[in-house]
């Protein structure tokens, strides 16, 4: 990629940041967070990122899509243009929850095909890395803290419709306050698994270039990610509460179990 480019483009990344901060700060606090200002801030990374395209096109000849990275930084930038367009036409801002995450993510990973500085010592390394495995770790507890408490939900719900009571789920919370239990640890969870796979994106680049995309593995959790971003979304924006979101935490959590059993050979990188 091109020198000047790539420095745009990882301009644009950190730009894109102030949104992914203002998302997990509404997700975190449940209020309006710092809109204007990251509004702003993505305003100016999407014209740092359509300069890094046409820096890009420029060098190469042609439209900037030979690679996995060429296409998510398009795409990004096509996704960052929409919203643009969505808010300033129909004022959506709830949509920004969702789209600051997945643009900042993409444009990250776009900026990735050229390699970073190496590691400075062994410390950091393994550090970096067991960030990346706490934020992971905490953020599975918390999506198994929604999974629970949107079974007890489904459950105290048919209990409620058929007008029985099983003598094991008698002393269950009313159902206002299990979806409000959901509703906060899927929001914690979200923080952290996003910020577990910005900090072991970063980690892979410097370990090994460009090598670790391909890796089926990371895709599943890219791809866990996107499910637990679209259950985040359809929460904050579509009004998904009760049995729909309860059985769509399930569903996530489903496929976080089979993204952590692709990664259960991790520690052994840990000391290598």
């Amino acid at each position: 990629m091109h020198e000047m480019a790539l420095f745009w483009l990882r301009l644009a990344t950190a730009l894109y940041g102030v949104g992914l901060l203002h998302a997990l700060a509404v997700l975190l606090r449940k209020k309006a967070g710092f809109l204007k200002p990251a509004l702003f801030a993505f305003l100016v990374g999407a014209v740092l990122h359509f300069v890094a395209i046409v820096e890009m096109a420029s060098s190469s000849g042609h439209l900037p899509v030979d690679n996995f990275f060429e296409c998510a930084t398009l795409s990004a930038f096509l996704i960052a243009v929409l919203f643009l367009f969505v808010y300033w036409r129909y004022d959506f801002a709830s949509l920004s929850v969702c789209i600051f995450p997945l643009v900042f993510v993409m444009t990250q990973v776009g900026s990735m095909e050229t390699p970073m500085l190496a590691w400075p010592n062994s410390g950091v390394r393994n550090a970096w890395l067991l960030l990346h495995v706490m934020m992971i770790l905490l953020g599975y507890a918390a999506l198994l803290l929604t999974a629970v408490a949107s079974i007890f939900y489904l459950i105290q719900e048919r209990q409620l419709k058929r007008k029985t009571k099983v003598n094991l789920f008698t002393r269950l919370p009313p159902l206002g306050t299990l979806d409000n239990l959901v509703t906060n640890s899927m929001s914690l969870g979200f923080v952290f698994i996003t910020l577990g796979v910005i900090a072991g994106s970063t980690w892979a680049s410097i370990e090994s270039g460009t090598a670790w995309i391909s890796e089926p593995r990371i895709a599943l959790a890219f791809i866990t990610w996107g499910f637990y971003l679209t259950m985040v979304f359809l929460r904050a924006t579509a009004g998904w509460r009760g049995r729909k979101a309860a059985l769509m935490a399930v569903a996530v959590v489903c496929c976080s179990a089979l993204t952590w059993a692709a990664h259960v050979g991790l520690r052994s990188t840990i000391v290598k």
